[in-house]
């Protein structure tokens, strides 16, 4: 088989990985939605973005982590759409990057820096948007910093048992 034609199959699984991890994270996020007193909600998304980061690495985890918490949020929280889909991208990139899909160390590094980019990023949205302010957004906080601890705790887990049977050929990013 040519190279050219291995490297677009290749391409081709990796889309559909990103495809599938993208649902993955919207499902898990909407699924296991719990509202709280502020008009926001605590879910279990994160468990899937880092599972998906420290398995696929930052291009895949950073797309699902986004479009797929975007879409979950789309449905009955339109207003944080966008700060969504650019935080929760940012914390599966940076996750994924910080990864070497190899130590635990450096997964539960990524896990640290991913989940803390995402309690700054809500806790600036939620400080500066329309009929929230600082109490709110102080309020927010301890849900955010439980959604990552359980997000890590599962995530990577989780993660370590995907690695190991992945192909060969989609281990590396």
């Amino acid at each position: 088989m040519q190279a050219s034609s291995v490297d677009g199959q290749i391409l081709a699984v990796r889309i559909s990985l990103a495809a599938v991890m993208t649902a993955l994270v919207a499902v898990t996020t909407f699924v296991t939605r719990v509202p709280n007193a502020m008009g926001g909600y605590f879910n279990f998304g994160d468990v899937a973005i880092f599972a998906v980061a420290l398995a696929l690495g930052p291009v895949i985890g950073g797309f699902a982590g986004g479009v797929g918490s975007a879409l979950s949020d789309a449905i009955g929280f339109p207003a944080f759409v966008i700060p969504t889909l650019v935080i929760k991208g940012i914390e599966g990139l940076l996750a994924g990057l910080i990864s070497n899909r190899k130590s635990l160390y450096r997964d539960i590094l990524a896990v640290f820096v991913g989940g803390g980019f995402m309690i700054v990023g809500y806790f600036l949205v939620e400080l500066f948007l329309p009929g929230w302010g600082l109490g709110p957004a102080l309020t927010e906080l301890p849900g955010n910093v439980l959604q990552i601890v359980g997000g890590g705790l599962i995530g990577i887990p989780v993660a370590q048992l995907v690695r190991r049977r992945l192909p060969p050929i989609l281990r590396q990013e």
